[in-house]
């Protein structure tokens, strides 16, 4: 009888040691190929990435200057600390990325032509002096001033000139990437596509709950938008498959109890709530008593279905947002690079059939037996993640009475 026919009651100390042997962490080898990995890394964070999983860093921030006619980089040390991941994996390309949400005039510097070369030409010292391999431009977005920045009717045309302006501008190695909308709006992707390398399409921040806001298919919990329709938004806008990658989010965007942003590492499943998978979707989410969704996010399972998504229909490869809302084994970053670079992880376990857990725990006990029972569900989770098994937490089993026969599993 294996773990997944058995239904049986388990104590908390000897359950982990059960659960340990179904899972392992892989270590990828060194990047390769001509597939894309792309990490943003951000200037206030302070994690080292290890550059093995990955083939491109997006730095972020960059911002167009005071004046309109340069570049200011936040945190310039950082940057230089990542471009000396260079000689840990001399195939690493590192970009700065100049933009944001709420990062502004845009509109103004692309607007002027002497201001568009000038910061064309600082591009380019920029480049030389941090030894980069390229920009990336993150305006969010021409023509809207959403984020409270300036814009104009006229960025879309504007936008195109400034693409082109940074090919002239840049050395002829030089990437040139770009941040886009999941729905391809306010740039002329046709116009630019002689300029550029890849774009890298946001397929997150599509929803809020209860809706999912990244799920790969569209469901009853994704609302109107998915990654799929992203692609098919920005194909359809004009960019071949080649010149796409899929980006993921490392955080969730959840509602009370959770807050709007949460990053991935911080998300665990509150008493009274249970997580979910959604199989058109394939999405986890967490769910209240009702079923209705209070947290969606990304774990090792869906990336896995998205990066067989995006080998299956020729995609450049995938982006994600942002490298520190990882856990500490890196068990998404990890995942991303076994799929798309390495073929080498495990995509059996992230495909395997899931089984269904009840974690129940006093909290009217001695402090330090709840303190205990709160660490070993943390560990658990740490073990799940979506992954092995669904899973719920209650602190009263008095609501689970008639439904203990849904578990394979009863942790108390």
């Amino acid at each position: 009888m294996n773990i997944l026919e058995s239904r049986k009651i388990i104590g908390m100390e000897c359950a982990s040691a059960l659960l340990l042997i179904i899972f392992f962490f892989i270590t990828p080898r060194a990047v390769y190929g001509s597939s894309r990995v792309v990490a943003y890394i951000t200037s206030w964070s302070e994690d080292i990435p290890d550059p093995r999983l990955m083939t491109n860093i997006n730095y972020a921030f960059g911002h167009v200057n005071d004046t309109f006619n340069g570049v200011r980089i936040d945190n310039p040390s950082r940057l230089r600390q990542l471009v000396d991941l260079k000689r840990l994996n001399p195939d690493l390309e590192v970009q700065l990325s100049i933009g944001g949400w709420g990062s502004g005039r845009f509109s103004e510097m692309a607007a002027d032509p002497k201001l568009r070369g000038d910061f064309a030409a600082d591009c380019r010292r920029i480049m030389e002096e941090y030894n980069l391999d390229g920009i990336d431009i993150d305006w969010e977005y021409p023509t809207s001033n959403s984020a409270g920045i300036s814009s104009s009717v006229d960025d879309t045309d504007n936008f195109t000139h400034l693409m082109r302006n940074l090919r002239d501008s840049l050395p002829e190695r030089a990437l040139l990437t770009l941040a886009s909308v999941h729905n391809a709006s306010f740039i002329d992707f046709k116009a630019i596509l002689p300029y550029i390398d890849f774009v890298n399409i946001m397929a997150y921040d599509m929803a809020r709950p209860p809706h999912h806001h990244s799920p790969l298919h569209a469901s009853r919990i994704s609302g109107s938008n998915s990654a799929e329709s992203a692609v098919k938004a920005h194909i359809a806008a004009g960019l071949p498959p080649g010149k796409l990658t899929l980006g993921l989010p490392f955080y969730g965007r959840g509602t009370d109890p959770y807050s709007d942003f949460v990053d991935y590492n911080s998300i665990n499943v509150l008493p009274g709530l249970h997580e979910c998978w959604d199989s058109i979707a394939s999405a986890p989410y967490i769910a209240d008593k009702d079923g209705q969704l209070v947290i969606g996010y990304d774990n090792i399972r869906s990336i896995t279905a998205k990066c067989d998504f995006v080998k299956a229909n020729g995609l450049l490869g995938v982006m994600y947002w942002d490298y520190s809302g990882d856990n500490d084994l890196h068990d998404l970053s990890s995942a991303v690079a076994g799929n798309i670079l390495h073929d080498s992880y495990p995509a059996n376990y992230a495909k395997a059939p899931r089984f269904n857990t009840l974690i129940y725990y006093s909290d009217t006990a001695e402090s330090a037996h709840v303190d205990f029972a709160k660490d070993a569900i943390e560990f658990f989770h740490r073990l799940s993640y979506g992954e092995g098994y669904t899973y719920s937490v209650t602190t009263s089993l008095s609501g689970y009475v008639d439904r203990l026969s849904d578990y394979d599993i009863i942790i108390s």
